[in-house]
């Protein structure tokens, strides 16, 4: 078993909106991404990418509330205030992960997270269908809800205004792969 974090994809979105990587490592990383994937996927390792998207009003809520909450404050990093005013940069960047990473080998799955509880049941649901399993109750297991969890390829397309509007994740785990 394999398990990733979101930090991974840093080279795809943050260190390249932010600027902390060049254009040369960018597309190296762009490149090899999808080849590292199938392998692993070849070596029979069952891989899952989740992106957790928030709307860009959510990400400010909770931001805010971060900022105000003493007990929180640790999630808000120098890099997460740098970013307020690169929404459409991030956008951008997602759109071209997705475009490069999102193969027939290592999919990604995107899931609507404004509404958390749903999300994390969205992704529990996606994880357990997708895997074999003994015992498996199928009347527990049914998979995600559509309306909260989809392919990147919505993403990409436009075709559902929630996800066209929703940049990324704002959880340090929040791409998990198996």
């Amino acid at each position: 078993m394999l398990m990733m974090d979101r930090s991974w994809y840093n080279r795809a979105g943050v260190e390249r909106v932010m600027g902390f990587c060049s254009g040369t490592e960018y597309l190296e990383f762009m490149r090899q991404c999808p080849k590292f994937e199938r392998m692993l996927v070849n070596s029979g390792i069952r891989l899952f990418k989740y992106w957790f998207s928030v709307t860009r009003d959510e990400q400010m809520r909770r931001f805010k509330s971060r900022k105000l909450d003493p007990l929180k404050q640790w999630k808000l990093s120098p890099v997460d205030m740098a970013s307020l005013d690169k929404w459409e940069d991030y956008t951008e960047a997602k759109q071209a992960m997705f475009f490069y990473t999102d193969t027939a080998d290592a999919p990604w799955t995107v899931i609507k997270s404004d509404d958390k509880k749903r999300a994390r049941l969205g992704c529990m649901q996606h994880f357990l269908s997708s895997l074999p399993y003994p015992d498996k109750d199928h009347s527990i297991v049914k998979g995600p809800d559509p309306l909260i969890v989809g392919s990147a390829r919505r993403v990409v397309e436009h075709d559902d205004p929630f996800y066209a509007n929703a940049s990324g994740s704002d959880e340090k785990n929040s791409r998990k792969s198996k």
